[in-house]
């Protein structure tokens, strides 16, 4: 018996209201236009609010893919747990996807908003974008946890913010290096699309393993 093929996976975890949905949205029209198949699993603890958001946004206003490519996953149950400890369920969805869209170049797994030591299974996702957002204060790099330390890419959105809750984007950016060493970090704001072309780069680089454009293929 045959089985799918693994399609890369990324794993897009943060603290409530950091723009983890948001991200996905700006860096869906990105990847789409380089010719990249994309599908989208939302996980939220209660509601499906995010994935209905997004299958809105992305599939029927832009028709930037089916419907049927954006699954929501209420986990019932503590955001971090779902993605980490017992990822089963979003295996599950993730595998069922692999099985009946194998021409997907990439999926996108959203974690429900938690705190700062949410990570992925490696079981689970091949990549991990950590999100952050300035109103937490500068302060939030260098309070650390798994997330912000271990994540493949840091993203520090909402930096249009940084002068109105008193946050200093160069502590930021210090402070983000020395707890991350060599691993990258982007400078984002979500709602005018600064840094979401640095984000969509890693991506086709670091997971894609792509340097130049793809082709688009006639289907």
């Amino acid at each position: 018996m045959m089985t799918a093929k693994r399609i890369p996976r990324v794993g897009i975890g943060g603290p409530v209201g950091s723009g983890k949905t948001m991200l996905i949205e700006r860096v869906m029209p990105l990847l789409a236009a380089k010719g990249y198949k994309i599908g989208i699993v939302s996980n939220d603890v209660v509601s499906r609010e995010d994935a209905d958001r997004m299958r809105r946004n992305l599939a029927l206003e832009q028709q930037l893919l089916p419907q049927e490519l954006v699954v929501g996953l209420a986990t019932g149950g503590c955001p971090h747990t779902a993605v980490r400890e017992d990822p089963s369920m979003n295996i599950s969805v993730v595998e069922e996807m692999e099985s009946k869209h194998d021409y997907l170049d990439l999926i996108m797994i959203e974690s429900g908003g938690d705190n700062i030591t949410t990570t992925f299974s490696p079981a689970l996702a091949d990549y991990f974008i950590y999100i952050i957002d300035v109103s937490g204060g500068d302060k939030y790099p260098r309070k650390r946890g798994l997330g912000i330390e271990t994540c493949d890419l840091l993203v520090i959105n909402k930096i249009d913010l940084a002068p109105h809750v008193g946050a200093d984007l160069a502590i930021m950016e210090r402070d983000a290096k020395a707890v991350r060493g060599d691993k990258p970090y982007v400078l984002v704001n979500c709602k005018t699309g600064q840094g979401i072309a640095q984000v969509t780069e890693h991506i086709i680089r670091d997971i894609l393993f792509e340097s130049p454009p793809k082709t688009v293929a006639n289907n």
